[in-house]
């Protein structure tokens, strides 16, 4: 960033226990940021034990670390991002996110040219370079029958097609907000520690008349490390249900929450008695998720093993 000159790009980089993985999305930005566009980068160390915080002070290249010594959720750690950044965009990262080229370009042309767009998602990738669901339809009960009838990624995903596109919600892994639509909402909502946190923001900024947009110019492989070893998943799984479910409540009341716990533990519940008899199939999985589904507040999530720490 140059010394007197506002940058016009933001990189906002959540990191927690990942230093491998931060060093490879930091070389990522620093490969791949448009020429002539004066940006900052932003790193908040969630609280690490590996060594992520130091990693990044040795690296230098004026770096701005906020080193947390409590572990925080992703929304909290997000907002925090969002206000001490000075650019108009912030693009929010995980730690296990890498730019692929052009990909803040695109993000911040499709910003410039909708005025009224609050954010703009990137089309993400696995590992292997294959593209993966990362917008859709705000949850609610239609989609929650769409789940239960097996036709969620028909009707709900909306991360489709070759051209930019408004959609209802995008993943936060690779988003690019504009930093004074998130202020005018509030940044994200604290309550959800993880999960959700994204869609609730989206909600928020469709309901002051700001949309979402879907960006496949612009990609970033997502390299999820979810685990599909039960006592490691498990809170998780707790996580995923309990802000679902605290979406539906403060979106669409108590009756439409519980129509959604119902039909999704009905998805989930055939998907574990399928699983019985199809190889490599998570039948625990699936049936830790049809429980969870239909009671979300039971169990410990990430939220108390962060607290507990």
């Amino acid at each position: 960033m140059v010394a007197g000159v506002p940058p016009v790009l933001s990189y906002c980089v959540v990191n927690t226990n990942g230093r491998e993985l931060l060093l490879a999305c930091l070389s990522a930005i620093r490969r791949t940021h448009p020429a002539g566009v004066e940006h900052e980068i932003l790193v908040l160390d969630n609280a690490s034990e590996d060594g992520s915080a130091e990693a990044v002070r040795a690296l230098g290249g004026g770096i701005r670390l906020i080193a947390l010594d409590r572990r925080a959720g992703k929304a909290e750690n997000d907002s925090t991002l969002l206000r001490e950044a000075e650019g108009r965009y912030c693009l929010l990262l995980n730690e296990d996110s890498e730019l692929r080229p052009g990909a803040a370009q695109a993000l911040a042309a499709a910003l410039d040219a909708d005025r009224r767009a609050g954010a703009a998602g990137a089309q993400l990738l696995d590992s292997d370079g294959t593209p993966v669901p990362c917008a859709w339809r705000f949850p609610g009960v239609g989609t929650a029958l769409a789940g239960a009838l097996f036709l969620h990624r028909r009707l709900t995903v909306q991360s489709r097609g070759p051209s930019t596109r408004r959609v209802d919600w995008a993943q936060s892994s690779a988003l690019m907000v504009r930093r004074d639509a998130a202020a005018e909402v509030g940044y994200l909502d604290p309550a959800f520690f993880v999960y959700y946190d994204e869609c609730d923001f989206c909600k928020r900024l469709a309901d002051a008349g700001r949309s979402t947009l879907y960006v496949p110019a612009a990609e970033a492989v997502h390299r999820d490390q979810l685990s599909t070893d039960l006592a490691h998943g498990l809170p998780r799984i707790v996580e995923f249900h309990r802000n679902r479910d605290r979406y539906m409540r403060k979106h669409h009341g108590r009756a439409a929450a519980a129509a959604v716990r119902l039909l999704t533990a009905w998805s989930y519940a055939v998907r574990a008695l399928a699983a019985t008899v199809i190889p490599s199939h998570p039948a625990r999985i699936y049936g830790a998720h049809a429980r969870q589904a239909l009671l979300p507040n039971r169990g410990d999530g990430l939220r108390e093993k962060a607290e507990s720490r």
